[in-house]
Parts: structure tokens; sequence; C-alpha cells
């Protein structure tokens, strides 16, 4: 019976990650289709207006768009099956997306500062601001839909990939609602510095976006372990190793950036038969996902209760790995 629920269980994770991995790609297209959209769109309000403001919000969206793109092509890539020579399948390029979009983001920041001192230098002409400043309003609230549901979908998918681009999108929908702002300043006082002074603000805005995704691709590519995902784990464990009456130590975890590795030592008594403890460790490496609620694998090392710690006390002795 209890097999049975197990089946069930593994059954429905796997029909629910098939369904948001369909979901996640569709938000990814959906995400590029926009992003085009939305550089068309900024491109139109640049050349209307000559604002170094909307400038920055147009190179945010270039970079944005090449982003989304690399994202697309790591997103498809994560979910293919392990190979001979990637054994552990593709998903650490998760860490290498959210990396090159953070960087490509710190570059777009530089570029803003560097096109905006210098037509502040070359003297300030602004037209049309009424128009180009509605345009970029509409693109502003279009963004700010997209970035919450990308955000959702990710959080639901486990999928580093979607949730930076998410914060990218509502960093872009930010941006745009702040030269909004600016220009009606600009509109109301007729003070033409209020536009590349925001456009500096918006450029140090950022700069701290895209530092902050390529920290956490570091980290991720460093296998930083979050201390709050290691509480998780280890009172899901306490409750199923109570529950299987089995002892454990020797906890390891790492993400993907879609699924979490956890490895775990399981203690049984000297005289437990082999085939006994394996079928104990199998039912702990199929429950502990589920209980979860996340993907994950988990790896099993069975070990005699009464004389482990003398077994690793020798090997560290002899200059083995414990």
């Amino acid at each position: 019976m209890a097999g049975t629920i197990t089946a069930l269980s593994n059954s429905s994770a796997a029909q629910r990650d098939r369904e948001e991995l369909r979901a996640a790609r569709f938000a990814m297209r959906l995400s590029l289709m926009i992003g085009v959209l939305m550089l068309v769109g900024k491109t139109a309000a640049y050349f209307m207006t000559g604002s170094a403001a909307i400038l920055s919000d147009f190179a945010e969206s270039v970079v944005h768009v090449v982003a989304v793109a690399f994202a697309a092509f790591s997103l498809r890539l994560s979910t293919k099956p392990a190979a001979p020579n990637f054994l552990y399948g593709y998903e650490r390029i998760t860490f290498f997306s959210a990396g090159f979009e953070g960087a490509m983001i710190v570059l777009a920041a530089v570029w803003i500062l560097v096109a905006t001192i210098e037509k502040w230098m070359a003297g300030l002409k602004l037209e049309h601001l009424g128009s180009g400043t509605l345009l970029l309003l509409a693109a502003g609230v279009l963004n700010a839909g997209l970035g919450w549901y990308l955000l959702q979908v990710g959080k639901r998918s486990h999928s580093l990939i979607l949730e930076a681009d998410g914060k990218h999108v509502l960093t872009d929908s930010l941006t745009s609602f702040g030269v909004v702002a600016g220009l009606g300043l600009v509109m109301l006082t007729g003070w033409k510095p209020f536009d590349p002074l925001l456009a500096i603000a918006v450029a140090a805005n950022i700069l701290w976006s895209g530092g902050r995704l390529a920290w956490r691709s570091a980290v991720g590519l460093l296998d930083y372990s979050d201390p709050e995902a290691g509480k998780r784990i280890r009172e899901k464990l306490d409750a199923i190793c109570s529950d299987l009456g089995v002892h454990y130590h020797g906890v390891r975890f790492r993400t993907t950036g879609y699924r979490q590795i956890i490895e775990v030592h399981l203690l049984f008594p000297h005289a437990t038969p082999v085939g006994e403890a394996h079928r104990v460790a199998t039912t702990l490496e199929e429950r502990l996902p589920v209980e979860l609620a996340k993907p994950a694998e988990v790896i099993t090392h069975l070990e005699s209760l009464e004389d482990h710690e003398a077994v690793h006390s020798q090997e560290h002795y002899t200059g083995r790995p414990e």
C-alpha cells in the first residue's frame, strides 16, 4: 500500500514537472516577443524626443532582448537529459544564463552613463515629450505585468532563469516609470537637466540590479549552501527517518538552478540485511523530493550504526576520504 502511494505521488510529481516545464517555455517565448515589441516602442520614443532618459531605457531593452534570447536557449538546454559526456545533465547552464544577463545589464549601465554625459555636454535638445512619455508609460505597464507573470512561473517551476528574467523585466518597468516621472518634471518645470540626471539615476539602479544577478550566479556556481534550504531538508529528513526507523548524518546538498542534489548517510544496525537497508534507502530517496515539493535527486550512503565513527576515524587517519 505504501509503495502504491509513493508511486502515485511520484507520477503526480512527474506530471506536475512536465506542466511546469511547458509553462516555463511559454513564458520565455512570451518574454522574448514582448521584449522585441518594447524595443521597437522605446526606439520610436527616443527618436521622437531625443531624451537621454529614454535612451537609457532603450539601452536596457536592447540588453534585455539579447539576454532573453540567451536565457531561452539556456532553458531549453537545461531540460535536456544527461548525456555520456554530461552525466549530471545541463541544468547548471542556468547560473551562466543569470551571470550573462547580469553582466549585460552592468555593460548597459556603463554605456548609459557615458552616452548621457556626452549628450549633456553637447547640449540638451528635447522634442515631442508628451507623445514619447505616453508611449513609454504604456511600455512600463506592459512590462510590469510581464515581470510579475515571469516571477510567478519561475517560482512554481523552480527556474532561476525565469526568475532572473522576471526581475530584469520588473527593473525595466520601474526604469520606465522613473523616466516617465522625470520627463513629467521636465514638462512641468521646463528645466531640461532633469532628463540627464534621471538617466544617471536609472543607470545606477541598473548597475545595482546587474551586480546582484552576477553575484547570484557566482554563489550558485560555487555551490553556496543556503541555510534556509538546509533547514527545510533536515526537517523533512527528521520526519521521514523517524517514520522509517533509521538514523542519518552527513547531509550535503547543492542546487543546479532547477533541482537540488542531496547526499545523506543512513545508519543501520549491523545485522540489517543489505536488501532491507537498500529498500529503506530507496523509500527515503523517493519520499524526500515529494516532501520538499520541488525537484530533487537524493543520493544515500549506507553505513553501520555501531562502528561508523570508528571506520571514519580510520579512513581519516590513513588519508582516505570520508
